[in-house]
Order: structure tokens, then sequence, then C-alpha cells
């Protein structure tokens, strides 16, 4: 992918526009950064937090979210008044995160910026590896969207994604979380595994020819469990979706599943530095199922994951029951490429309503990015009716008065 990506043949318009789009996305995020680094709500923020406990791995100390990383104060979030105690801490271990959360947050902050750095762009060092992620979780939107709808569902998708209050707070807010590699992880893991799958047609040795596959898929589930833990369940649903799109070979299908598993599992040892009882012990009292039945009972729940993804997103409120009623009432949208990533926003949803509690906002996240394409996928198919003209209308006007009362927001701040 990435080879074909830097061909020379790869640079053509569409990929300088989306690429255009993202710099608008970059830029948007480091602004946010400037305004917040400006009022001096860096130090001392639940950013700072995290990346001291992943410094302190990295330099031989304690492993983070384990009992000698995560004292007391640090559990409760005494230390900092921006703080709402965002840990869930059981016998001393992160039930949440694992270690490679901590580790990529601090990785930046290795190269000793002190001795070289200005101290006005030090909050701009510390988030590097969300700029990273929000740019890379936008092109593999755009990518997959592509390829799914052509080129219009992937500006489309890339339209939602670059404008997302959301998509921009979780990346750049020294208060935020930083759960975009965990989200960008999840959509990595669903779309690569539907990937493998379609090659499995072509009569090939499965596992060692789709190696990089494999070992992307590896990787997102890592990437996915390591950032949230209640993600992980994700490698359970790919298996049937994997038996969905290539039913002519079942075996393949979970020689790679397995594959898959064990290179994320050999990932998350190592970001217990390979530490046998550590890693043992952070398995066993991670939250793998965040599930409240009774959270289904209460109105309050539903609300509250409504008003998370709609302010992600603003135009969702308009598009997304436009596209639900003609998803439903339109035989012709009703294919793969559109039902998977409802599926998977149906799915996400009941984990996000089952789990009031949960301390983040990883599951909402992911339901935007699965919307973003299951938006994306309907209404390139309403551009093909006689009524292109009026949907482009709409689709356009929505998505320009969505970019414009995103970057007032930003000015204003």
């Amino acid at each position: 992918m990435l080879r074909r990506l830097f061909h020379s043949d790869a640079f053509r318009a569409p990929q300088f526009l989306a690429g255009g789009l993202l710099l608008i996305y970059l830029l948007q995020c480091v602004w946010w950064v400037r305004v917040q680094a400006l009022h001096d709500m860096y130090p001392d923020s639940d950013q700072a937090l995290r990346a001291y406990q992943g410094l302190e791995q990295w330099k031989g100390g304690a492993i983070a979210s384990t009992p000698g990383s995560l004292r007391s104060e640090a559990a409760t979030g005494v230390p900092s008044a921006g703080r709402e105690g965002h840990l869930r801490v059981r016998d001393g271990f992160d039930e949440d995160r694992s270690p490679l959360y901590y580790l990529v947050a601090a990785a930046p902050l290795g190269l000793r910026p002190g001795s070289w750095l200005p101290e006005k762009l030090f909050p701009f060092l510390a988030v590097t590896p969300y700029f990273f992620f929000g740019v890379m979780l936008g092109a593999s939107l755009w990518y997959v969207a592509r390829r799914l709808y052509g080129n219009t569902g992937g500006y489309i998708a890339l339209g939602f994604y670059c404008f997302s209050p959301g998509m921009i707070v979780n990346v750049a807010s020294a208060q935020s979380l930083g759960e975009l590699g965990g989200v960008w992880g999840a959509f990595g893991t669903i779309f690569t595994a539907i990937a493998v799958a379609h090659t499995l047609y072509a009569p090939r040795e499965v596992v060692l020819w789709n190696w990089r596959r494999t070992l992307l898929l590896g990787l997102s589930l890592a990437l996915a469990a390591g950032d949230q833990f209640s993600l992980g369940p994700l490698a359970l649903v790919i298996l049937p979706l994997m038996f969905w799109v290539a039913p002519v070979r079942p075996g393949a299908v979970v020689s790679i599943w397995i594959t898959a598993i064990a290179v994320a599992a050999v990932l998350l040892f190592a970001s217990y530095f390979f530490d046998p009882r550590l890693f043992w012990q952070g398995m066993s009292h991670a939250k793998w199922v965040d599930f409240e039945p009774v959270a289904f009972g209460m109105w309050a729940s539903y609300r509250s994951v409504a008003q998370a993804i709609f302010a992600g997103s603003p135009p969702l409120m308009i598009a997304l029951p436009v596209v639900l009623v003609a998803y439903f009432g339109w035989g012709r949208v009703r294919y793969f490429g559109n039902t998977a990533p409802l599926l998977m926003v149906a799915l996400v949803l009941i984990l996000a309503v089952g789990a009031p509690a949960f301390p983040g906002q990883g599951f909402y996240l992911v339901i935007l990015v699965f919307c973003f394409v299951f938006v994306a996928g309907v209404c390139a198919d309403l551009l093909e009716t006689a009524q292109g003209l009026f949907a482009g209308a709409a689709i356009g006007g929505l998505l320009v008065a969505s970019a414009i009362f995103n970057l007032m927001r930003l000015w204003r701040a």
C-alpha cells in the first residue's frame, strides 16, 4: 500500500485534493494547540500525566499502567485541577489501557527537548503522536471510502472528518485522552480484515502470501486493544465478518485470524517490556467487556451517546437521518459496502450504551468514523440518481456550512 502511495503515478488530482483537506485538518489541530499553549493549559493536564508515566517506563522505571506507575494520586486525579479521575484502577492496574497507550504518548519526549527546543514549542512536540494518528486515520478513511464508493465518496467522508470537532479536539486538546490511536486501530482492524478476506478468492498460499496484510491486521488489533481494552473484542467480530466476505475458504480465514491475534499478543507483550508476570496480571485485570445491562433501560444512556456523537460532528444531525431513510427505503444502497459500516456503527453503539462508566470517548469516536463511511457511501449512490444535482447541492452545502462553522469557532477560541 505505501509503495503504491509513494509511486510517482499515485500523486494525481484526487490525492492532492485529499492531501489539501488533510493539511487544513492538521492546521486546525495546530491552531487549537496554540490557543491552549497561550493559556498555559498543558502543564498538569491529562496529556502531561500519561506522558510522564510513559516517559518513566522508557527510562527504565516502572511499567506504565501497573502498580509501580499508578500511584494513588495519579489514579484519582488529585494533583490536577483539570482532571476528573479518568483512570479506573484495580489492584494498582489500569483497567482500560495498556502500557502501549502511555509509551506512545511519551515517545517524542524521549528526545529531551528541553536541551534544544524552546519551551513554547514543547506542547506541539507533546501532541506529535496524535497529529500522526489524526492524519493517518483521515488518510485511511479517504482510502477506504474511495475504494468503496469512488472519488466522490472519498471526498464526502474526508470532508466530514476534517471539520469534525470531535476529531480535532481529541488530537489537540490538553485534557483529551488521546484516543485516536485506538480509533485508527479499530478502523484498520475492520477494513484490513475485509481486505484480507477478499484476497482469499485467489488460489494462493494464504498465510505467507498475505503476510503483510496479516501483520497489518495484528498491528491494528494491538493498537486498538492497547489504547482501549474494551476495543479488544473486535478480534471476535472480524472472524464472522471474514467468513461473510470469503465463505469459500474457511480454513484460510481461521489461519489468518489466529496469526493476526498472535501478532497482536506479541506486540502487547512487548509494551510490558516482555515482563511475563506484569503482562499476565495486566491482561487479567483488563476490562475487556465493559457492559452494564441496566444501562439499556435508562434514557440518559441513549441521550448521552447521542449528544457525544452529534457534538463530535454536528452535520450528522442532518445527514444521518436522511441516509438512514434512504438505506432502509431504497434497495439499491443495501449492499455490502454500505451494510458493513452500518453494522459496525450499530455494534459499537451497543457497546457505548452498555458502558456508561467508561472514562473516555473511544467508543464515540469509532462510531463517528464508521458513520462517515456509511454516510459517504449512501450519498455517493444518491448522486448517481436522477435527483443527483439536488443531492449534490445539499451535500455540498452541508459540508461547506460545517467547515465554515468549525473554522469560525476555532478563530473565536
